[in-house]
Order: C-alpha cells, then sequence, then structure tokens
C-alpha cells in the first residue's frame, strides 16, 4: 500500500508539529539510567529486558520519550558491533483460532528449537477486554516446560483493543528481544481471522495453525489469512482425529492449487503435526528454515524486513498525529459544538472528521 503527503500532511509535519507538543526533556540521570539499562539488555539479562518491554509498552508520555532514547540507544550500539550476522533473528507469527492448540504447539515448538542451540523468544498476545481494559496474561502457565528454560523467555503482552492479532508496540518488542539476544522471535496472535493478516506484515514467515475439524475445513478461516500464510499446519494429528487430519491437510493443499504464490520460488506448504505426541514438529521448524533460505537467496526475505519498517513507521504516525489530534486545545474547544451539530444531524460524520483535520492540519490544497 502505497502513501503519499498531501500538502496538507507537509504542511503539519513541516510547521505544526514542532509547535503543538512540548516534549518531554530526559534529565542526565535519566539517561545513565537509561544506558545501563540498554547494557543491560545486550548482555542477555532477562530483568532488563522485561523492564525495556514494559517501558516500550506503556502509553505515559514521559516513558515513550524514555522508550524512545532507550531504542535509539539500543540501535545505535547494534550498529556499532560488526560482529553478529543478518538477519539477527528471524521473526515467526503463529496465528490459529481459540482452541487449535497454540500453546501447546508453541511449547514443543520452543523446545525442539531449544533442541538446536536456538535462543527462543516468544511475544504473546492477549486479548483486552473492552471494559476494564485489562488482560488475563496467563501464557506463561500454559507453557511450563519451556518458560523455566534458561534460553527461552516469553512475554504476555495486551492487545489493548489493537486490531491484527498484535499490539501497538510488537515491532519494538520483537526489536528488544533481538537486542537481548534471542535469534528466534515467535509473534503469537490474538486469534484467527482477516485483520490478524496484520501480524504477517511485521514477520518475516507467517504460519497458521488449523484444526483437525469435521465438516468444511475452510469454514472458519478466512481467505485473507491463507492468502497471506507461508505454512499452514493441521494441529492435534493423532488418536481417532489423524485421518481427520489428512483430510483437512488434503482440503487446504487443493485449495492453494488456485492461489496465486507470493513469492517467486515458494509455494505455502501443508504440514499435520501433534503437538500433544510431538510428531511432526522437526517437519514444521526444517519447512521454515527452507522457506528463510529461499527468501535471503531471491532477496524477498531484506525486501520484506524494509516492508515491515514501512509498515511500522506509518502505524507509529498513525498513533501519534490520532494521540496529537486527541490532546489538542484547539480541537477540544470545538469538539461539543462538532458532536452537537452531529446529534442534530445538521453534518455528517465525513464533514465532522474533515472540519477537525482541517481545524488542526490547516485548510490547504
Amino acid at each position: 500500500e502505497t502513501m503519499i503527503l498531501t500538502t496538507r500532511s507537509k504542511r503539519f509535519f513541516t510547521h505544526n508539529l514542532n509547535n503543538i507538543i512540548t516534549r518531554n526533556i530526559i534529565s542526565s540521570s535519566e539517561q545513565i539510567k537509561l544506558d545501563e539499562l540498554a547494557t543491560g539488555i545486550l548482555q542477555k539479562k532477562r530483568i532488563s529486558l522485561s523492564r525495556g518491554i514494559t517501558l516500550v509498552e506503556s502509553t505515559n508520555p514521559m516513558h515513550m520519550e524514555q522508550a524512545d532514547y532507550l531504542l535509539q540507544t539500543l540501535s545505535k550500539r547494534l550498529k556499532e558491533d560488526t560482529s553478529k550476522s543478518y538477519p539477527r533473528a528471524f521473526r515467526i507469527a503463529i496465528s490459529g483460532s481459540p482452541g487449535v492448540g497454540k500453546s501447546t504447539f508453541l511449547e514443543a515448538f520452543g523446545m525442539h528449537l531449544l533442541s538446536k542451540n536456538k535462543r527462543v523468544a516468544i511475544v504473546a498476545i492477549d486479548p483486552s477486554s473492552a471494559i476494564s481494559g485489562g488482560s488475563i496474561l496467563g501464557d506463561k502457565t500454559r507453557m511450563p516446560l519451556l518458560s523455566a528454560e534458561k534460553n527461552a523467555y516469553i512475554r504476555p503482552s495486551p492487545s489493548r483493543g489493537t486490531l491484527g492479532g498484535i499490539t501497538k508496540g510488537t515491532s519494538e518488542v520483537m526489536f528488544l528481544c533481538e537486542c537481548g539476544g534471542f535469534d528466534t522471535v515467535i509473534v503469537e496472535t490474538v486469534g484467527v481471522g482477516q485483520s490478524e493478516t496484520v501480524a504477517a506484515n511485521i514477520t518475516d514467515a507467517f504460519v497458521v495453525l488449523v484444526p483437525p475439524a469435521s465438516g468444511d475445513a475452510l469454514q472458519g478461516i478466512k481467505r485473507g489469512i491463507i492468502e497471506m500464510a507461508d505454512l499452514i499446519v493441521v494441529n492435534k494429528a493423532d488418536g481417532p482425529l489423524i485421518h481427520e487430519a489428512e483430510r483437512v491437510a488434503g482440503d487446504l493443499r487443493n485449495a492453494l492449487v488456485f492461489q496465486r504464490p507470493r513469492h517467486m520460488r515458494w509455494r505455502p506448504k501443508v504440514l499435520k503435526c501433534s503437538a500433544l505426541q510431538n510428531t511432526g514438529i522437526d517437519k514444521v521448524w526444517e519447512t521454515i528454515q527452507s522457506f528463510f533460505n529461499i527468501t535471503l537467496e531471491t532477496g524477498e526475505f531484506q525486501e520484506q524486513r524494509k516492508f515491515q519498517l514501512e509498515k511500522t513507521l506509518w502505524d507509529f504516525i498513525d498513533i501519534e498525529v490520532y494521540s496529537r489530534l486527541k490532546n489538542s486545545t484547539e480541537i477540544a474547544e470545538m469538539h461539543s459544538h462538532i458532536l452537537d451539530d452531529l446529534f442534530h444531524e445538521k453534518i455528517t460524520i465525513r464533514h465532522a472528521a474533515m472540519q477537525i483535520a482541517d481545524s488542526f492540519f490547516g485548510n490547504s490544497s
């Protein structure tokens, strides 16, 4: 998706931006603490990593400034370190409907990666309450074996109402995990649906878990998910469900025949596994490795990373602009009048939105 700055937007970024918000100043003593925090993260200290993630997930204005300083410090130090090969870590998104066995799969998959001398970080997105805003954040309890391993790190993160199966700061959390020395970063999305394709846009590989459901296997899976998937895994292929899993896998393979491939030399694969019995997990990792090797050879991996940066950039621009609109004194003064006009049907919602935007950005064409 190509986005172009209009004259109005350019005026906002070149003039209004510096005058509307007075940014918080980070004191020299805070900078020293943040420098120490960055050092702790690079030294693979889990407590430092956890503190850093808490900072980047915070919506407190001062914390946001501190998080920006921390991220810039880490980026600078990583740039100076030429000992790391590219990429520092592989990013994998795991999506699937509730009950498909994501946590069981992730534990079996994570333990397999550890046996291959990998360091694994899992960012588990938990849905937030629309009423209280809270999340249970119980993913560690569903992966007891993996959470006890020293080379594994599980970080539950609340979605805070963000669509796409991820949170607003997921990209930064992945970056911090990479800085902490984890070479495989896995994002477990909230669920499965059309919006979960956002997770595919910020990771290197998108894996969809499918249950061996009776009936039409494709019924509960959105087409957008299948189109974005690099690998589809039918989980719970064991016991009395093994034949059903075979049938579902066959249905999915038939469906993929008519799909236009996203990559030059890769067609999405369909595999079966049983996370409970730990069968087929090795094949899943081998297939993901093949995908990474092929996309690195063709250059598509690097292009995907560039796309990830562009997508994340515009996501944060959306957040920044929305935040500044909400906190604008000028907008607050006209807000009640516009709502009153809307309620009495004097103007349309579209016109009201344009009025607010014109007032904030400046009405120029």
